[in-house]
């Protein structure tokens, strides 16, 4: 840091402060955020804070500025932050920051209109951001971390402000988004149950008048959500909500979509193209989809056991390990296929010895009795329609749509 003048000092602070009184008097909610975001790294800030660790006096300062000394339950300990966060002190910033911000959540409470909601939304993610970042630091050195769990109970008390009648309720949205991250990062998703039934089933909320981008960010949570539960014609419903109103320009929130969105897709028999899943970096789904198109049970194994990390850390290895059925069926389906181009008359009939042949040939070790197990499944769940010949060890197939589509319905409905 190059050398700071004891004047220069006061007159950084003494801008800052006015442009904050001017913020708050002008109802400018743009300036306010620009003057509250810690984790920014912006160059006014970061000079702020250098002014700050050099002059002693700063308290004395606000109080006696006649324009800022009511707002200074919010500026005391916000420097504080500053500084710390300067200095990369990370839980003495988070637990500072966490101090202005209930100051500010007293002093939005009192303000009628809503002008200060892009400033209340950059409160919401830097209480999270700065929380993630202390909590690491206390990880790093033995501690227990705890300040996310604390962001989260702020959170929720934002979002009891918000949760009213008048225009503020707008902001309700941006705030649960902030929280389903929080949520998903601690693992305590449960947690999101009862900020979506407010914000789905209190009469105070119309979810059209919400912002799009705030629209988008929930229906991929709580799409996320449905994934995790296996209810997939309601994730598809969400997860492809987010995809059609994300930002096209932005490329990773599409990639994040879709990399749930694959796999409940796949769940109901829709398969991606390969350009897709090159045009958005998701080639570890490549041979899943390849082995669903083949009818290859030993690729589907493959893939699963290539990217089980990956997949494990998604949450989707157990959806995409469901697949096994519809890769079975597609290979029944390849054989009935071939015996039709060869002999019509008989194509409905399939011998289980000829599935094994296939299997085996795939690298697969099967028996006929466990083809036999596999075929009574297949025609359970309707992914075959026809029935077992035991004695003779063949699956009669249907004359009519042998192979039913599942029409937008997971196997398992």
């Amino acid at each position: 840091m190059a050398y700071l003048s004891m004047g220069e000092a006061h007159r950084r602070i003494t801008d800052y402060l006015n442009r904050f009184s001017d913020a708050v008097s002008y109802q400018d909610g743009t300036s306010l955020k620009r003057l509250l975001s810690v984790s920014s790294d912006s160059p006014s800030l970061l000079s702020l804070a250098d002014a700050l660790n050099i002059f002693q006096d700063v308290n004395r300062l606000i109080r006696q500025a006649d324009r800022c000394s009511q707002y200074a339950d919010i500026i005391v300990p916000l420097f504080r932050s500053l500084q710390s966060y300067r200095v990369r002190n990370l839980v003495d910033s988070y637990q500072a920051f966490e101090k202005s911000a209930n100051a500010f959540i007293q002093e939005f409470r009192n303000w009628e209109s809503a002008w200060a909601l892009e400033a209340l939304y950059v409160i919401a993610y830097e209480i999270r951001v700065l929380a993630e970042r202390a909590d690491r630091e206390l990880a790093s050195i033995g501690k227990t971390p705890e300040k996310l769990k604390a962001a989260g109970s702020f959170l929720m008390k934002v979002f009891g402000v918000l949760a009213g009648k008048g225009p503020k309720r707008v902001g309700a949205l941006y705030v649960t988004c902030q929280l389903f991250k929080v949520y998903f990062k601690l693992g305590t998703v449960h947690l999101c149950r009862s900020v979506i039934r407010s914000i789905e089933t209190a009469r105070i909320f119309d979810f059209e008048e919400f912002p799009v981008r705030d629209k988008v960010t929930y229906m991929y949570y709580t799409g996320r959500l449905e994934v995790f539960n296996e209810n997939f014609p309601a994730a598809d419903h969400k997860l492809s909500y987010a995809l059609q109103y994300c930002d096209s320009s932005s490329e990773a929130n599409i990639r994040m979509i879709l990399k749930y969105l694959i796999p409940v897709k796949l769940s109901i028999g829709i398969l991606p193209k390969n350009s897709l899943l090159e045009k958005y970096n998701l080639l570890e789904y490549s041979n899943v989809v390849l082995a669903m198109r083949r009818g290859d049970l030993r690729l589907l194994r493959q893939a699963l056991q290539e990217h089980e990390d990956r997949f494990l850390r998604s949450g989707v290895y157990l959806v995409l390990e469901k697949l096994e059925l519809q890769v079975y069926q597609r290979l029944v389906k390849k054989i009935y296929i071939i015996q039709k181009d060869k002999d019509p008359s008989k194509a409905h009939q399939v011998k289980l010895e000829v599935i094994v042949k296939a299997l085996k040939w795939l690298g697969m070790d099967m028996d006929v009795d466990e083809v036999e197990c596999i075929m009574a499944i297949l025609i359970h769940k309707n992914l075959v329609k026809g029935y077992f010949a035991h004695k003779s060890k063949v699956g009669v197939l249907s004359k009519q749509e042998p192979f039913p589509k599942l029409k937008g319905k997971p196997v398992n409905s």
